[in-house]
């Protein structure tokens, strides 16, 4: 089997294939290439300029370790609409607010389907998937499926679980520092609140410690699943004859698809039997599906894939945030002891912050804002495509371009953000604005960062996400003062992952700022000993 998995796998893979893959090399700077696909338009304006790359992969091999920096810094040299080649696909990179908004929003209609990359879409969601389904009435059918647990009214309807979840999450980081005796890894703690929101709306249940064994998978299966679908994550995508072969990408993949049946289309088949022997079964998307599905014209495998496409999609994001959070904060006492100001003042030390708090504190809120933008998990959004040619100020932009925003510069551009590389939460104090009232401002350059996306298919989670976060985030700042370990100094700039990004693994000391934290979660004494 070859094995594409790393850098020089992936070269490797790519010099074998030579003789077959002649024929995908794209003829740079010449009217088109050797498919006969235009590079000009009529008028003689060319796709944007760009790095050349290397035969048969393009700038593949510039983008496997800390593909981010190597991208801001074409952004840098070519300005804020690039091209570049990856195998024989043609992506266009969007580094710019303005631009982002005319062709994904302005130009939504153009700009709003999906490529069905070989190993995301064709392999791990198997034709189907929300976020990887070009626009049919597939999408269309779990879209709205999607839509009926997402919208404003049913997050309220549940808003109550994300609650309870945070104030486990504060319970479980206390208990387990043994009330800030010890130093622990908040990671998998963040990870299992995000896991039990999730799977309480998908399936109606959630696990009782990070312990339980559904932990480990589900967070196991999101992170393989970032790992080999992100937009530059595997070659197989872009060398079509890499597809015809078994290599360790494509292992991988098939076993991943397989994993995600076997794993929430089972938890979909034991629902179907309780609700057939009569049982009671909590509201949840995965009802709903086997309620709905003769009318909808699902079969088992939308329903599984949808399941999937929800436990991914609502993990990683949330998690991360809080994990970057968990990390960063500890080198800020200063930000740390002005935000506890703020809650105390507005909250007081006697119950815990609600979402109903959030409007009356605007430093909180600025934290949060700006660890988004300064650890967005996605560097790159989920990838678009041109559905016709289109040609902007200029710049021609054919058909069946991957069109992709480079959030990690939009969210570092010293225009934008004076001084980017500093974490400066005051940079949004007057910002009041939620994520999904920020993604509808007129002025695109006013938005508060990019990391759900933009345009028709902007991340329907997003308020989900954005209460989750707050509600683990400033409850962490309510209860707990962040504090480093000298000896074990925490490296922001290393991550783990290569699509979705988080954290390499760290401990901090989560000191309770007073004695009422153990009070108001109801944790007795001989519970802390």
């Amino acid at each position: 089997m070859l094995d594409n998995g790393g850098p020089v796998g992936q070269y490797v893979v790519g010099i074998l294939c030579v003789v077959t893959t002649l024929w995908l090399l794209p003829f740079f700077g010449i009217r088109s290439d050797i498919f006969g696909r235009r590079l000009q338009d009529n008028d003689g304006n060319t796709i944007p300029n760009g790095p050349l790359g290397l035969p048969i992969l393009g700038s593949f091999p510039f983008l496997t370790h800390y593909p981010e920096l190597t991208l801001d810094y074409w952004f840098k040299k070519f300005g804020p609409l690039y091209s570049m080649w990856l195998g024989n696909q043609l992506f266009v990179i969007v580094s710019d607010a303005s631009i982002a908004k005319d062709l994904l929003v302005t130009n939504g209609a153009v700009f709003s389907s999906r490529k069905e990359m070989f190993i995301k879409s064709q392999t791990v969601f198997a034709g189907r998937g929300i976020t990887a389904t070009p626009y049919n009435d597939r999408w269309r059918t779990h879209r709205r499926i999607a839509t009926q647990w997402l919208n404003q009214r049913a997050v309220n309807d549940y808003v109550h679980v994300l609650d309870y979840e945070a104030t486990v999450l504060i319970k479980d980081l206390y208990q387990m520092s043994k009330g800030g005796s010890f130093p622990i890894n908040p990671q998998p703690h963040a990870g299992r609140c995000s896991l039990n929101n999730m799977l309480t709306i998908v399936f109606g249940t959630r696990t009782d410690s990070i312990e339980h064994p559904m932990v480990r998978k589900s967070l196991m299966l999101s992170r393989e699943f970032m790992n080999c679908t992100g937009p530059v994550s595997n070659l197989v995508d872009f060398v079509t004859p890499l597809q015809w072969l078994p290599t360790t990408m494509s292992t991988r993949g098939k076993k991943l698809h397989k994993d995600l049946v076997e794993t929430y289309g089972g938890m979909i088949m034991d629902i179907e039997r309780r609700i057939n022997t009569g049982e009671t079964v909590p509201n949840c998307l995965a009802k709903t599906m086997i309620l709905a599905r003769e009318e909808e014209g699902l079969d088992h495998l939308d329903m599984a894939i949808l399941a999937s496409a929800f436990m991914i999609g609502g993990v990683e994001t949330t998690a991360s945030i809080m994990q970057w959070f968990s990390a960063l904060i500890p080198a800020y006492p200063d930000i740390q002891q002005k935000a506890q100001e703020e809650l105390d003042r507005v909250v007081g030390r006697d119950r815990l912050p609600t979402l109903e708090d959030e409007k009356n504190l605007p430093f909180c809120h600025a934290i949060i804002k700006e660890v988004e933008r300064c650890h967005n998990p996605f560097w790159l959004g989920t990838p678009h495509v041109a559905s016709e040619d289109f040609t902007y100020q200029g710049q021609y932009i054919p058909k069946d371009t991957v069109v992709i925003l480079n959030t990690y510069s939009m969210h570092h551009d010293p225009e934008r953000h004076v001084d980017p590389d500093k974490f400066e939460p005051e940079r949004y104090i007057h910002d009041n604005t939620n994520n999904t009232e920020s993604a509808n401002l007129t002025n695109p350059y006013k938005r508060d960062h990019w990391m759900f996306g933009a345009g028709r298919r902007i991340c329907p989670g997003m308020i989900v996400a954005e209460y989750e976060i707050w509600l683990a985030i400033s409850r962490m700042l309510w209860a707990f003062n962040m504090v480093e370990i000298p000896s074990e100094p925490i490296d922001l700039k290393e991550y783990d992952g290569l699509s979705g990004r988080s954290p390499v693994p760290f401990r901090i000391r989560l000191v309770p700022r007073h004695e009422n934290v153990a009070k108001v979660l109801c944790i007795r004494e001989e519970e802390e000993d």
